[in-house]
């Protein structure tokens, strides 16, 4: 059975020093800021694993190869910080250096390693440049979306961040809302770092795809694909049990009194949601690990889930990552349609890859 993994990383931590070489001249220093008020920064204990040491082009192939895995999307790790990045035009030095590093560094050097985009969202018109020199000029795949961040303008659901989607569109690639930093999610005071871990992947794409969903990003753009990664499968069937909670008691119209596209008395927000799900507007990674992925797949379908290894951050290894596949391969909650497409159909449909 084909295996694709949409959600691997690249460590660009160690390789500020090579990136910063990309930035404007003089600007020789760290390019992303910190994640939040307690990445890195507790007291660890148990095994010490690194996950600092370099994994290079080379040593992804090995994974891929030590795992069956086909190919991989590579997002960033420091880089996951961009919606961190107050001023607009460090913001766009720091994403143009990071993709032509991506580029050079790993993607151009094999194709089994597609590359996702950063893009300074703290300036739309910039955003828009260099979503398409990435995708054109480099061969690039699509672009990630920062979950949080004092540079988000809001939420995306916004319309300034709609000529992003319109072009996202154009060039047929897809957009990634991927979980980085984890504050200001109710947790900052938090100072147990594994609880806040847990809650702010699931919180923070949560409210990014409650966002788009309602402000009707999909029915602006019925060709745009979003990704909402690193928070598991099991939000969706809650998200969808808390919209249909909330949804009928709470209609909204617009200023004329017409109803929104997303509040609308014909149909659930369970229906809306799904309808956009298998029009292929939306896709939601998951873990091997994941226990609730079965039920996951029975409430929403089998159409959007895709497979992810998180190498190399929390798949440390290839024999740890094989574990989980053939644990997946064994799952008698999922059928052979099921697997099939979560762990490779979906992905190639969410970039449009063929192959």
């Amino acid at each position: 059975m084909q295996i694709i993994d949409a959600d691997g990383h690249v460590n660009d931590r160690p390789c500020m020093d090579e990136i910063s070489k990309y930035m404007p001249p003089g600007n020789r220093t760290q390019v992303f800021p910190a994640f939040d008020h307690i990445h890195f920064h507790f007291l660890e204990g148990g095994e010490k694993r690194s996950r600092t040491a370099t994994v290079g082009p080379q040593e992804w192939v090995n994974f891929l190869d030590e795992t069956g895995i086909d190919w991989t999307v590579v997002y960033p790790t420091a880089g996951l910080a961009v919606g961190r990045i107050i001023a607009e035009d460090w913001a766009i030095a720091a994403c143009r250096a990071y993709n032509s590093w991506l580029y050079e560094k790993f993607t151009n050097v094999s194709s089994r390693i597609k590359g996702i985009a950063l893009i300074p969202i703290q300036d739309t018109d910039a955003a828009v440049q260099e979503l398409r020199r990435a995708v054109k000029d480099l061969g690039i795949v699509g672009a990630m979306l920062p979950s949080n961040g004092e540079g988000i303008k809001g939420h995306f659901g916004s319309k300034i961040y709609w000529p992003i989607y319109e072009e996202a569109e154009k060039l047929g690639c897809p957009l990634a809302v991927h979980v980085g930093s984890l504050h200001h999610l109710g947790m900052d005071t938090l100072g147990v770092y594994y609880a806040v871990h847990a809650l702010g992947h699931p919180f923070g794409i949560m409210a990014q795809a409650a966002a788009m969903l309602s402000y009707g990003v999909f029915d602006h753009f019925p060709k745009l694909r979003v990704g909402f990664l690193e928070g598991g499968a099991t939000w969706v069937p809650f998200f969808m049990d808390r919209l249909d909670r909330s949804y009928p008691h709470h209609l909204q119209v617009d200023i004329d009194g017409k109803f929104l596209p997303s509040s609308h008395p014909e149909v659930s927000a369970r229906e809306y949601f799904l309808r956009h799900v298998k029009s292929g507007n939306i896709f939601v990674g998951f873990d091997g690990d994941d226990r609730g992925l079965g039920y996951a797949v029975r409430e929403a379908g089998n159409h959007s889930f895709v497979f992810a290894t998180d190498f190399p951050h929390e798949s440390f290894d290839a024999q740890s990552c094989r574990v989980e596949i053939e644990h997946l391969l064994g799952r008698e909650d999922l059928s052979k349609d099921d697997k099939e497409a979560i762990l490779a159909k979906n992905a190639k449909s969410f970039y449009g890859i063929s192959s």
